[in-house]
């Protein structure tokens, strides 16, 4: 391995040979930007489960860059084996980062180093890097000049390398026509359209309008949405997706109303190993969450008192719904995947 420093600036991460990874802290945008060095494990795996760093693709990559920090700082390499196993295990359905650290706990079992670590993680990143631009020059001959697209949660360079799945997409169609406008789900129960992707949009100058999640039917109803992109944290063989809890309402309407409805994610959210969505786990959360909003500060509250409250932070939508997936490897349509074109994908 070359023994240059390696450095990485990201919008939503920042990695230097020898020192801590520091990532944004997603909690307290658009209000504050605060970066927080994960400095050990304890620090790294709170920051994953309290969605400091999310984004399946931004997951995976920075629990890498974790993994590289705390190679450098200890030649033991059973902590290192067991760090990666506290993060394969922090988030159950984003499946990028459990393909990571399988492919991590194999590498590091067949070689007994630690020295290739951040070799790996950067070409990791690098290739995320290289799928978003593909995904957003492939996704953009999918919209047309005035489009008006709705999204659904964050799928941008926050969430991921380069600029992003489904918000990547957008940019590329705003940098192209220049004049697209995008109606951004507010993404219940905790905002991250209306605080993330708003703030990556006015950061890009994108002409955008935020709506509550319950509006979007009333939007299609009315002819003004002219096709919906997301993004997906896991993919099974038959093409069904786990997206932000929200996502299959959406393409329910998006169906009903004769709208295309697009999936866009790289190829390491593909899980071939399952056969249908219902095997994906979906991953419940505090029901503080639904109760109120859960601010890094203070919990505001607006229901009845310890009420009970349902809070899966994600739903699957079937295939059947689906107009198209778009990868790195191309615009996969409804009826290539019947036949499970996914399970020859992702190993």
């Amino acid at each position: 391995m070359s023994t240059d420093i390696q450095q990485i600036n990201h919008v939503s991460l920042k990695y230097k040979t020898g020192r801590p990874l520091s990532i944004l802290d997603q909690t307290k945008l658009p209000l504050e930007q605060v970066w927080v060095d994960c400095s050990d494990i304890n620090i790294m795996e709170e920051a994953i489960k309290k969605l400091k760093v999310r984004g399946a693709p931004m997951i995976g990559l920075s629990a890498n860059f974790f993994l590289s920090f705390l190679s450098k700082t200890t030649h033991d390499l059973d902590e290192v084996f067991k760090a990666s196993e506290i993060l394969k295990n922090s988030r159950p359905t984003a499946v990028n980062l459990i393909h990571y650290m399988n492919e991590f706990q194999k590498n590091l079992m067949n070689t007994k180093t630690l020295s290739w670590i951040e070799a790996w993680a950067v070409d990791k990143w690098e290739n995320d890097k290289m799928a978003s631009n593909r995904m957003s020059t492939l996704g953009v001959t999918l919209l047309k000049p005035g489009a008006r697209v709705l999204t659904h949660c964050n799928t941008g360079g926050l969430a991921a390398a380069g600029g992003g799945t489904a918000l990547g997409v957008i940019s590329k169609a705003h940098e192209i026509f220049g004049n697209i406008h995008v109606y951004v789900d507010e993404t219940r129960p905790l905002l991250q359209g209306g605080r993330l992707t708003t703030w990556e949009l006015s950061q890009q100058k994108i002409p955008f309008t935020l709506i509550c999640d319950n509006m979007a039917a009333s939007l299609m109803q009315q002819e003004k949405v002219d096709a919906v992109f997301v993004g997906a944290d896991r993919i099974a063989s038959n093409g069904d997706t786990a997206n932000k809890i929200g996502t299959y309402s959406l393409a329910v309407n998006a169906k009903y109303h004769g709208l295309p409805f697009y999936v866009v994610a790289p190829s390491t959210t593909v899980d071939s190993s399952l056969k249908t969505g219902a095997e994906i786990p979906v991953e419940e959360r505090s029901p503080e969450e639904v109760r109120g909003f859960v601010h890094p500060e203070k919990t505001f509250s607006w229901a009845a008192e310890n009420c009970e409250a349902y809070n899966p932070a994600f739903d699957v939508t079937p295939a059947s719904l689906i107009t198209a997936w778009i990868t790195e490897a191309g615009v996969l349509k409804h009826e290539e995947i019947s036949n499970g074109i996914f399970s020859k994908g992702e190993k």
